[in-house]
């Protein structure tokens, strides 16, 4: 939570009437540039609530690949603006104004591979950088299917409000980072999802290994394939650990397959990912995130308000979310110990997980909730090391103790090894999207 200036319940901008109607939740499907899905769509009941508009601008493997998120997006109800800061609880669970006291993510590029970016948006205006498309075709700036899962996620990441010393509208974890928008899959709604399918199937590699070239310090992958179709592709696989040796940490959402089989997800299974999980309000594990063996944390992923190009806030849920607080978190992290690699921000993070489950670890919550606070507090007793030497942070079968034991031999039968991970891929076919969007709920 700021302390920034809000504006009176009841007041409205002059120029933001309510919407006389409730628009329908969509699904993100699709890939990253290739065709990829975002993580698990799943339906759910939505629950409306009153959502308002921000100020209006002046002036895959794609198939498989998709937002990793399904943040249900909510209908568009207009909200009123001191109503959305207190509705941000995630900020509160991961104890951000204690880490804003050392670090607001100043000086730090956090790249968001994903449907595009809005960088009109008055929550993000100003902390956008110049990106790339590697679709190269679909939706554009005005039409509905355009960048609202992407948008979504780098408000999670660096929104800094708007109005009167940025009282108003969402704030991100890291709100004075910047986001380097990088467009590999499209929206689930976009005609032309199908055509980025077959003929973008490397977007979401090429779009890693030129996010390091420009040098982000963070690669966020709100994204992935959790259909039981999905398996590691060498490219992928090979990217990331580009992007790795070059020091950017890369972060993926874990899944949404929870309900729907516990599907490996990638990139979330690659060597020397931080694979994010979601969790609810009360801190236990969220029933859609999906649980495996390369689950490293895990951070708030249900109820969570996010920005959108309709100028609208709605409220959603998905590891994709989840994902997004944990490269927020990076990115305070970094900007307090730039020189830190990544896998010694990995570590960090996991040594630092606040609620870890017994035994330390398991599949559903990882270590437990990141705590950039705390992780910044433990960074100070480090010395910066070379991120070539170790690309993936680990040299061993699991990170961690390895898999949570499984009642059901045939089940354990069926996993795939983390050894498999080291080709990574999104399959071209079943991915959901993870920002799910049932029908959403206006904030």
């Amino acid at each position: 939570m700021t302390d920034c200036a809000q504006r009176p319940r009841d007041h409205r901008p002059p120029d933001h009437r309510p919407s006389a109607h409730r628009a329908r939740g969509q699904r993100f499907r699709g890939r990253h540039a290739g065709g990829q899905h975002v993580h698990g769509n799943r339906d759910r009941a939505p629950r409306t609530q009153p959502a308002h508009r921000a100020p209006a601008h002046r002036g895959s493997r794609l198939a498989a690949v998709f937002a990793a998120a399904v943040l249900a997006l909510l209908p568009a109800v207009p909200a009123r603006a001191d109503g959305i800061r207190a509705q941000q609880w995630g900020l509160d669970a991961l104890h951000t104004e204690e880490a804003w006291r050392t670090a607001k993510g100043e000086g730090i590029t956090v790249a968001v591979l994903d449907t595009g970016v809005d960088d009109r948006h008055p929550d993000l205006e100003g902390s956008v950088l110049p990106g790339k498309d590697f679709i190269g075709f679909g939706a554009e700036r005005g039409d509905r299917a355009w960048a609202r899962h992407g948008t979504a996620m780098a408000g999670i990441i660096a929104a800094h409000g708007h109005g009167p010393d940025g009282g108003s509208g969402v704030i991100g974890i890291a709100p004075e980072a910047k986001i380097l928008p990088v467009r590999v899959i499209l929206e689930g709604s976009d005609k032309a999802r199908e055509k980025a399918r077959t003929s973008r199937g490397s977007a979401l590699a090429q779009g890693i290994r030129w996010a390091a070239d420009q040098g982000a310090d963070v690669i966020n992958l709100s994204l992935g394939d959790d259909s039981e179709s999905a398996h590691p592709e060498a490219g992928e696989d090979a990217a990331v650990q580009y992007a790795l040796s070059k020091g950017a940490v890369v972060v993926a959402s874990a899944g949404n397959g929870g309900e729907k089989g516990d599907h490996i997800s990638y990139p979330a299974a690659y060597p020397g990912v931080i694979a994010v999980t979601a969790v609810d309000r009360a801190g236990t594990h969220a029933s859609f995130s999906t649980r495996r063996w390369y689950a490293t944390v895990s951070a708030p992923g249900d109820d969570i308000v996010i920005i959108d190009p309709d100028r609208k806030y709605y409220e959603g849920w998905g590891t994709s979310a989840a994902a997004a607080f944990v490269s927020g978190a990076v990115a305070l992290v970094r900007s307090a110990y730039p020189d830190l690699t990544p896998a010694q921000i990995k570590r960090l993070l996991v040594d630092t997980a606040r609620d870890a489950p017994d035994g330390g670890r398991d599949d559903a919550r990882g270590y437990g909730l990141v705590d950039p606070a705390a992780a910044i507090e433990a960074g100070a007793r480090l010395r910066p090391a070379d991120p070539a030497a170790a690309a993936s942070g680990y040299d061993r079968r699991y990170f961690g103790p390895g898999p949570t034991p499984e009642p059901e031999p045939e089940e354990a039968a069926g996993r795939l090894a983390p050894a498999a991970a080291g080709l990574g891929a999104l399959a071209l076919a079943g991915a959901v999207v993870l920002w799910r969007t049932g029908r959403p709920r206006y904030l």
